[in-house]
């Protein structure tokens, strides 16, 4: 959470005070990158976690089995890798393009829709399609979530002990509307019809899933 916040926050409070809205080429580069890192590997790190809540509440007499300290390890090696990956894929795709259409971007941080906006090249159609995988892909790690809640939750019902039922779903609730905000408002701020697209609406959806969430 604070590496999310640490990328884009700090920039743009500082550009706030002095009035500007510059950032260097490199700069530019370097906050996509690290912002879709952290964003990525945070979301990677969610999906371990609810499965390691269905397994420690639902199949609690299996949780050293299938959640030893190697597998839990190798899930977070995997969580880490799979951030750096989409980072990597979707910095080289954006900064290959060519840009024409100036190079002020309508945003307070560096957001790669408004860096394609951009490109006078029809090369960032590649960047589009990568960015449509990756929704399918965050989408079907939702499912997976939302999948083990309700076997959480059905499990949680059964308990006898009213005071256990409230603990479980104050700690679960909170994660699942933390998440339903991200999921929904970054969705829509990358896959939002043009037609709709106005700078203080692209502000505030921006604002609600890179800043609110974490």
């Amino acid at each position: 959470d604070l590496g999310c916040i640490s990328t884009t926050l700090p920039k743009a409070m500082a550009n706030a005070l002095w009035h500007t809205r510059h950032i260097s080429y490199a700069g530019c580069a370097a906050q996509v990158f690290f912002f879709v890192f952290f964003f990525s590997a945070e979301y990677s790190l969610l999906t371990v976690m609810s499965y390691d809540r269905y397994v420690a509440i639902c199949k609690p007499l299996h949780y050293g089995t299938l959640l030893g300290s190697r597998a839990c390890a190798t899930m977070s090696a995997a969580a880490w890798s799979t951030g750096f990956l989409y980072s990597v894929l979707h910095t080289a795709n954006t900064f290959s393009l060519p840009l024409c259409q100036g190079n002020a971007v309508d945003q307070f941080f560096c957001e790669i829709p408004h860096i394609l906006k951009l490109s006078c090249s029809d090369a960032y159609f590649r960047e589009a399609g990568l960015i449509v995988i990756s929704v399918l892909v965050i989408f079907g790690c939702f499912v997976f979530i939302v999948v083990s809640y309700v076997q959480i939750f059905r499990a949680v019902l059964r308990m006898p002990s009213e005071q256990g039922r409230h603990k479980a779903f104050s700690t679960c609730l909170p994660h699942l509307a933390v998440l339903s905000l991200f999921l929904s408002s970054a969705s829509f701020a990358y896959l939002k019809p043009p037609s709709i697209s106005t700078p203080s609406l692209n502000l505030v959806v921006s604002f609600l899933y890179s800043v609110v969430p974490p």
